[in-house]
């Protein structure tokens, strides 16, 4: 049901649609009996409403992320009853829809045609469409540029509403063995060495699990960038073509995990890290290995850089490590 709708009631209805039903069963199997979209309504005087379009709403729809069985029957209704699927990729979507019957015109929204596009959709929901929006894999708006289609939508007024599903980081992180109370989803790392540190740097204090994606090719460095800043002995785990044939999960300490990939090579398949919090060892750094941290910034850094640096990977505050700093710098007396 679109955000606000009342039972009873279809906000922005199209004219020419009548009323559709929820199924009160949302594991039953599509059969004459079911119907997903609208306001739970009794429905036995109805027709068969499976094959209308749907309210005029923008559907955030998750498709799987690997294997083709985790689609909900939720989803295969919608898409298939609505006026419009918006894809990451049409022919990467086109394969999941072909297996399924989807027959549902096709259209191209990805961050390379945004801007362009929105107009078009939004006037499409102006007269009263359905859309239906997906990615090429897992939940839309995770890690896309599609959250500013939502707030486009909810700006003019246009109901939006999800059907959820898969979605990569939550399945490695329920299959790491981390902690999951509290977590923090981190996406791409940058590429290069130097930023991806200072972007793991601001991550080190956050007192939960971290998940990063990351490329094949950048498995080894990025674990050991992650040794570094991180803490060698943080619990971590790579998990690797998640739902899928030869889905592995590979759990240890971040150096043990660096040190690994470095001797195996590159990887096949999509990864995704999980990184434990930090543990009571790695938060509280003794005096030795504070003035050691500063003495390897104080070579590259300005002394206010490296105090700044530290804090932010240690949680330390920055005027006791500056103070610290302006001492390690004093040229020892002779």
């Amino acid at each position: 049901m679109p955000s606000g709708a009342r039972p009873g009631t279809m906000p922005n209805s199209r004219p020419d649609s009548a009323t559709d039903d929820v199924s009160e069963n949302p594991l039953s199997p599509p059969d004459s009996s079911f119907r997903t979209q609208g306001n739970a309504r009794d429905g036995s005087s109805k027709p068969d409403e499976r094959h209308l379009p749907l309210s005029s709403a923008l559907y955030l729809v998750a498709t799987p992320i690997g294997n083709l069985g985790d689609i909900t029957f939720r989803a295969l209704d919608i898409l298939k009853r609505a006026d419009i699927i918006l894809c990451e990729d049409t022919r990467t979507s086109g394969k999941l829809l072909s297996r399924y019957g989807v027959k549902t015109k096709r259209i191209a929204y990805h961050e390379h045609n945004a801007a362009k596009m929105r107009p078009e959709i939004m006037e499409r929901l102006g007269k009263g469409q359905g859309l239906a929006l997906i990615s090429d894999a897992g939940t839309p708006l995770i890690n896309d540029p599609g959250y500013k289609l939502v707030r486009d939508c909810k700006a003019e007024g246009f109901n939006v509403t999800a059907a959820p599903g898969a979605s990569s980081p939550i399945v490695a992180l329920i299959l790491s063995g981390l902690p999951s109370d509290h977590f923090f989803y981190a996406g791409f790392l940058p590429p290069k060495t130097s930023a991806r540190k200072k972007e793991l740097a601001r991550f080190s204090s956050i007192p939960g699990s971290l998940i990063f994606l990351e490329s094949p090719k950048r498995l080894a460095s990025s674990l050991a960038d992650m040794a570094e800043m991180l803490g060698e002995t943080r619990e971590a785990a790579v998990t690797r073509e998640l739902t899928k044939m030869f889905e592995e999960v590979r759990t240890g300490t971040l150096g043990n995990l660096a040190a690994h990939y470095s001797a195996e090579g590159t990887p096949k398949g999509e990864i995704i890290v999980v990184v434990g919090p930090q543990n009571e060892q790695d938060a509280e750094p003794d005096a030795d290995d504070i003035d050691a941290r500063l003495t390897e910034l104080l070579k590259t850094l300005r002394t206010k850089e490296a105090a700044d640096q530290l804090a932010k990977e240690t949680g330390l505050k920055k005027r006791d490590l500056y103070n610290r700093a302006l001492e390690l710098s004093k040229p020892s007396g002779g």
